[in-house]
């Protein structure tokens, strides 16, 4: 999906007002990012199966916390809406009728060919900066993932990961079973 900016500056509610945008679009530095054309079919559904395993084991636990799938807004500033293709918030209040206010507590970008540089970098930024506690970059092409563990709004140091790996997540831990994702296993 290519990440095409606009120059003109907009403020979250302008963004949120816009009923008539075509397409996707997200508000970074109050700036709208074309979002278009939709993800590919191997995108997608590594966002359903993370999406499904995340959710099963917040039931489990009967967890506060919510998984969220894309498209839905998520308000980090008064000039930054994004829209993660997958997101957890454990406090029920950050959530209004357009979305997540706040910085959710984990973020997962699954990598489209032309947004690496997007979500690599301009996004873990923004993420860092908005107090996302953390960050996942997966890679379908390489079949590898970064997780950033996020504190004090600088992230950690950098997990690397493949597909077959057991990956902890930090933020999911219910007394002793920690919930590890493997993505060829699901």
């Amino acid at each position: 999906m290519l990440a095409e900016k606009k120059e003109e500056k907009y403020t979250s509610d302008q963004f949120l007002a816009m009923y008539d945008l075509k397409g996707r679009y997200e508000l970074i530095g109050g700036a709208l990012y074309d979002m278009s054309p939709s993800p590919n079919i191997k995108h997608q559904r590594i966002v359903s199966k993370l999406c499904v395993t995340i959710g099963s084991y917040i039931e489990k636990h009967k967890s506060k916390c919510e998984v969220i799938a894309a498209p839905s807004d998520v308000r980090l500033s008064d000039e930054d809406v994004v829209q993660p293709d997958l997101y957890v918030v454990c406090d029920p209040k950050k959530f209004d009728e357009h979305g997540c206010v706040g910085a959710p507590d984990w973020v997962i970008e699954v990598l489209s060919p032309s947004n690496s540089q997007h979500d690599t970098v301009e996004k873990l930024s923004l993420y860092v900066k908005a107090g996302v506690r953390e960050y996942w970059i997966v890679d379908p092409i390489f079949e590898k993932v970064l997780v950033y563990p996020i504190e004090e709004h600088r992230a950690s140091s950098v997990g690397m990961f493949t597909f077959r790996d057991n990956i902890p997540v930090g933020i999911c831990k219910h007394e002793e079973d920690l919930l590890t994702i493997c993505i060829d296993n699901i």
